[in-house]
């Protein structure tokens, strides 16, 4: 990709992002700051720094389901080489010159990131559940990261959109 923007290597991916990435930043940016002013009655200061650590949790959040990804394609011997973020999801990359694989591999390595999303989205129900009593926004943004990988990183990445997880086991379901 020509405007690709390379970020850093992490647990040995290359990360980098397409422009869309830092709009669609911006834009859950302003999002979750504009709910919790409209909705959670937070100050603007709050609302915004609030907003801004919830923006980059998501971004955690989404590296770690490609992570999940990566670490289930290393042990098939066919692992990833990066990911590439856009508009406000990833996308796992895989060798260029990858070999023709068999169905139960790409089942495998599309399975490993909705099963670590999930289990974040625990650990973040957990946290939320911990931190509830204190009130304030960060019981907020634990809620909003623990729904973010429970509904949308987790099982909402079996929605066959495309570009998802359930699309690449639709597409190899069956073909084993």
């Amino acid at each position: 990709m020509k405007s690709e923007i390379k970020l850093f290597t992490v647990a040995g991916l290359q990360l980098s992002a397409a422009p869309s990435a830092f709009i669609g930043t911006l834009v859950v940016w302003l999002a979750l700051s504009g709910v919790a002013i409209a909705v959670l009655r937070l100050s603007a200061v709050e609302a915004i720094l609030g907003g801004l650590i919830a923006t980059a949790l998501h971004w955690c959040s989404e590296t770690f389901h490609h992570w999940g990804h990566a670490q289930v394609a290393r042990r098939t011997g066919y692992p990833m080489i990066g990911v590439r973020y856009w508009a406000v999801f990833g996308q796992s990359l895989y060798p260029p010159d990858e070999p023709a694989l068999p169905a139960s591999v790409h089942i495998r390595r599309a399975l490993g990131g909705p099963i670590a999303s999930a289990a974040l989205g625990i650990v973040f129900g957990l946290i939320t559940w911990a931190v509830w009593p204190t009130g304030g926004p960060v019981r907020w943004i634990a809620a909003f990261a623990a729904l973010d990988n429970l509904l949308i990183l987790g099982p909402g990445a079996f929605m066959p959109l495309g570009f998802t997880d359930g699309s690449t086991l639709l597409r190899y379901w069956g073909k084993q």
